[in-house]
């Protein structure tokens, strides 16, 4: 008898439950792999036991992964001599700045093409 593909032995684990397991893990790892760059993982474990001496073996098997996930938000802040935090660096001088009006389209004076006046 030749040796069979791992992946015919796999479809009658837990009547194909496993493959099933494992195709929505992996799916969950792609999709999030692809979003945060970083790797994943998807493990298939079998253990195998022979049940007695009749010959019968026991596949009992675990599914795990590791999903990968974003880093969480922070926030930089200051502590003050009081211990408060603040937004803004108290060591940093601050600077006057004054707004300036943005320049649109309605600040254009168009050009006649034909006689290059205004």
């Amino acid at each position: 008898m030749a040796l069979k593909p791992i992946t015919d032995t796999l479809r009658h684990v837990r009547s194909g439950l496993l493959i099933n397991e494992a195709s929505e893990l992996l799916a969950e790892i792609v999709k999030a792999v692809e979003v945060t760059g970083k790797s994943g993982k998807l493990t298939i474990e079998l253990q195998i036991k022979k049940l007695s001496r009749s010959g019968a073996l026991e596949i009992i098997d675990k599914v795990t992964s590791k999903v990968p996930t974003e880093a969480p938000l922070t926030t930089m802040m200051y502590p003050t001599p009081e211990g408060n935090l603040i937004t803004e660096d108290p060591r940093q001088q601050k600077l006057d700045l004054k707004a300036v009006r943005a320049v649109g389209a309605s600040d254009i004076t168009p050009i006649k093409p034909t006689t290059g006046e205004i």
